[in-house]
């Protein structure tokens, strides 16, 4: 029991660091005509990969580039609201991906990133070499690593569908109230027109006084 108890904490330590190995999530402001660029220096032969994700602003779209240490572009999409690419590193150096909005000339975007480096380490030692077949709570470790990965993609996923559908939904509230505040303004205009309209009508006009007869 307590052997169990023991490994089953061992397995969920793994899982917990196996989970939080070589990522970087973050949530930039590009403003109008703006371009972000981020670089970070890779060896050769290992896999990066790149999610990105228009938050909010305008069409909800963004320009993307990497670049490999000699300055030729390796991915390139224009005004896309999200997409994923990955590669195998030939060279070793600093690779440059960029965010650019530099086509939009007022909308304001917000765009998540995560930037994964190095394929995921097993979460059991020699696992990639060992000939025998897993015990039973091994294969429940990597059940349960699969669901958490699983899991952990789907958060990701609603948490910016939610953040996309927070920030339309503020966006048409906005624009409701500026309406509402402008026929509120037309009504009041209108209802004073109206009633001065209604007031020369029934107001009297005097006949203006001509010259003294004899």
């Amino acid at each position: 029991g307590s052997v169990r108890m023991l490994m089953l904490v061992l397995c969920l330590a793994a899982l917990l660091g196996a989970l939080g190995a070589g990522g970087t999530e973050l949530t930039l402001e590009l403003p109008d005509s703006a371009q972000r660029c981020f670089h970070q220096e890779l060896e050769s032969g290992i896999k990066f990969s790149l999610d990105y994700q228009v938050i909010s602003g305008g069409h909800y779209d963004v320009d993307c580039y990497v670049e490999d240490p000699n300055g030729k572009t390796i991915y390139q999409e224009t005004k896309k609201q999200y997409d994923s690419f990955s590669h195998h590193t030939d060279l070793k150096g600093v690779y440059t991906f960029c965010f650019s909005n530099e086509f939009s000339t007022f909308s304001h975007k917000i765009v998540y990133f995560d930037f994964q480096v190095g394929d995921e380490p097993p979460i059991l030692p020699d696992m990639n070499n060992r000939v025998t077949a897993l015990t039973q709570l091994e294969s429940a470790c990597v059940t349960i690593h699969e669901m958490l990965n699983a899991v952990i993609d789907s958060q990701t996923h609603y948490r910016l569908r939610e953040a996309q559908d927070r920030s339309r939904a503020e966006e048409l509230n906005g624009r409701v109230s500026y309406w509402s505040v402008g026929e509120t303004l037309i009504l009041f205009v209108v209802s004073i027109g109206q009633v001065m309209l209604l007031k020369s009508f029934f107001t009297e006009k005097r006949p203006s006084s001509g010259g003294a007869g004899t």
